[in-house]
């Protein structure tokens, strides 16, 4: 089945994405893996798909010491039938950089998110007319995370992998999907663990480059969660020393 209806958070904050067909409450954010050098560089990067857009930022202000800060917006359009949602993203990381020989960085920081999510499906209200058809929560994230990364002036390669415990909270509404309470579904799996691994590629001018990322996302608490298993995003990045 189709999926259009999803949220999705990280680390400062949360957030989400959405499907006509069944709720999704977790999608993961781009992954900021800035692969600083030296101090005082600043790197900026613009990316997201068709259903959401972010905004990421890195500061390196001494040797060794950078700093993140993310956020994210997820608006995509309804489906026909009016399901929907949408969410938002903030995020904060802190950590350590460095060179590893000539052209290699190794970078892990500690993130921490919160986020906003809402899911309306009101096509649920055929077979459920005395719900609301909506449900809305807080998510606050966890992490870990290193990266390794090629870094040359025209072309830059990144593995990095994610590790979070995803908590939501501040539960609202009254949902019923297929004669399940949503509500009751998201409250029994308030709390999971996550690996989310992602490959990042840069190529372009010397201060300017375009980015791909892909990543992947292994939900070990519940392997079946209602969630997004992957991300595709196109960005550009900016890079100022």
């Amino acid at each position: 089945m189709k999926n259009h209806n999803a949220f999705m958070i990280t680390a400062l904050v949360g957030l989400l994405w959405w499907a006509s067909c069944s709720p999704v409450y977790y999608i993961p954010n781009t992954q900021n893996v800035p692969m600083l050098h030296s101090a005082g560089e600043l790197n900026l990067t613009v990316a997201g798909n068709a259903s959401q857009g972010e905004l990421q930022g890195a500061f390196a202000p001494m040797e060794h010491l950078g700093i993140l800060l993310n956020a994210a917006a997820y608006l995509p359009k309804d489906a026909d039938n009016g399901n929907g949602g949408s969410g938002i993203l903030g995020e904060l990381g802190l950590g350590y950089y460095g060179p590893i020989g000539t052209h290699f960085i190794f970078e892990s920081y500690g993130l921490i998110g919160a986020g906003r999510v809402e899911n309306h499906l009101p096509s649920t209200l055929v077979d459920f007319p005395n719900t609301s058809g909506a449900m809305r929560a807080t998510a606050l994230r966890f992490g870990v995370q290193p990266s390794i990364a090629l870094r040359t002036k025209y072309f830059q390669a990144g593995i990095s992998s994610r590790i979070i415990s995803l908590n939501y909270t501040g539960l609202q509404g009254n949902l019923n999907y297929l004669g399940e309470d949503q509500f009751a579904y998201l409250r029994a799996n308030r709390a999971a663990m996550l690996l989310e691994p992602a490959i990042t590629l840069r190529g372009g001018l010397e201060y300017l480059k375009l980015q791909l990322q892909y990543q992947l996302s292994f939900n070990f608490s519940n392997a079946d969660f209602h969630q997004q298993k992957s991300l595709l995003s196109l960005g550009l990045n900016l890079d100022i020393e």
